[in-house]
């Protein structure tokens, strides 16, 4: 039986880079963001979870859907997907690691392998456009 985790993930690229955050106790890097409570909205979600995870304020009139990517989810029984709904936002404030996040990195295209599988998919994508080197 498939089960689904649904997500969603806060796109910034500068200087051909991503941003990647790793959780505390994990090896992998994902693109920040995360679970949905109830009866919230993409962009609500995106907002608290980037604000608890970076400690940065996104513009939530900014923000722009640019794509929806789903992989097997990392460290879940096979068969777990994560669905990721990423989206770009201006901010305000330095992104730092903040709650759970141990620490955050910016990650080329050849750091692929260092981030989970859903979010190799968003790295293609980026290099492709020529957005990440």
């Amino acid at each position: 039986m498939t089960r689904l985790i649904d997500t969603v993930a806060w796109v910034l690229v500068e200087n051909g880079r991503i941003l990647g955050a790793r959780s505390r106790g994990r090896e992998l890097f994902y693109i920040p963001g995360g679970k949905r409570e109830p009866g919230e909205s993409d962009v609500q979600t995106l907002a608290r979870e980037v604000r608890e995870e970076l400690a940065v304020t996104l513009d939530p009139e900014s923000a722009v859907h640019v794509g929806t990517y789903t992989a097997q989810a990392d460290g879940h029984p096979e068969g777990t997907l994560v669905r990721m709904a990423c989206y770009t936002a201006r901010h305000e404030g330095e992104p730092r690691a903040s709650g759970e996040i141990e620490e955050i990195a910016w990650l080329a295209f050849a750091d692929r392998h260092r981030t989970a599988p859903v979010d190799h998919a968003v790295f293609d994508d980026l290099a492709g456009a020529g957005r990440l080197r």
